[in-house]
């Protein structure tokens, strides 16, 4: 893993910026969506510094994907420091009405004006932004009634702005998502390349999956060595390259001549971590920050 991951996703943050700046005085209100299994790391600096004043909404993406619990202490934590927060499962719809009722709320002042104005059904404008890949156009679907949004499992396929009606009262300003060009902490870097913020192609995927392998070691082992029908005795002592290698032999992963295939065990431990096969695993809690 390189210490500085700048090279894996060029971004184009600086338009982004621009853009985002000329809209800001447009929408009444912003919804910053986070990955609710890396809350911290899916946080694009740059969009807080941007942001300043503007009402938000914080709300976590892919719950469906993410320990219950630790959402739930996320959403706590946000709301102790004042900030909106809710969580969201755009495939069933589970968390809409409660983002429907944040909204209410937060901007209650605004639509009590509306009403004194005779505006009473005045549609909200709101701006929502994320880094690439955390659900921003399965969550517009959603709001939408209707496909509206192109949906694709990998990052950067949304690739121009465009507003949206919505059924809770928005119109929503999609943005294009991006990462930030540096990351500090090389963790932050891991995390959004297990999750496929990341472009796969990038990157070095059997590094990532090694890497990918003992953090669920270390961060829910027993859903972990459950999947891959392992001990502890077995797994404990070792690195990342033989924990890897240990799955892969024990899914039978192998070439001619008993080496472990890497590509493809990478390929299927990222995949069984994004699509919650090995279980609802949230990376971050709140207690680590």
């Amino acid at each position: 893993m390189a210490a500085n991951p700048i090279q894996w996703f060029p971004g184009h943050m600086a338009k982004t910026r621009r853009v985002m700046q000329e809209c800001l005085p447009q929408v009444d209100l912003v919804l910053e969506l986070l990955d609710a299994r890396i809350p911290h790391s899916s946080k694009n600096p740059e969009i807080e510094k941007m942001l300043g004043t503007k009402p938000r909404i914080i709300v976590l993406t892919k719950a469906s994907l993410a320990d219950p619990a630790a959402t739930a202490e996320w959403v706590q934590e946000y709301r102790k420091r004042g900030i909106m927060a809710v969580a969201v499962n755009s495939t069933t719809g589970e968390g809409i009405e409660a983002l429907s009722a944040a909204v209410r709320t937060l901007m209650a002042e605004k639509l009590a004006r509306y009403r004194e104005k005779g505006m009473e059904g005045r549609k909200l404008k709101s701006m929502i932004v994320g880094i690439p890949n955390v659900g921003k156009s399965s969550l517009i679907n959603r709001l939408a009634g209707s496909v509206k949004a192109k949906v694709e499992n990998r990052p950067g396929v949304t690739l121009a702005k465009q507003w949206v009606p919505t059924s809770i009262g928005l119109d929503l300003l999609d943005m294009p998502g991006v990462l930030w060009p540096k990351f500090e902490d090389e963790r932050v870097g891991e995390n959004l390349a297990f999750t496929g913020a990341i472009r796969d192609h990038i990157i070095d995927t059997t590094e990532i999956a090694m890497l990918l392998c003992k953090r669920l070691y270390e961060v829910s082992r027993e859903q972990f060595l459950a999947r891959y029908k392992l001990t502890d005795a077995e797994a404990a002592d070792l690195d990342c390259y033989d924990l890897f290698e240990l799955v892969g032999r024990k899914r039978g992963m192998l070439r001619s001549g008993g080496e472990i295939d890497h590509e493809r065990c990478a390929a299927m431990l990222l995949e069984e971590f994004r699509s919650a096969k090995i279980g609802r695993i949230t990376l971050e809690r709140v207690g680590d920050f």
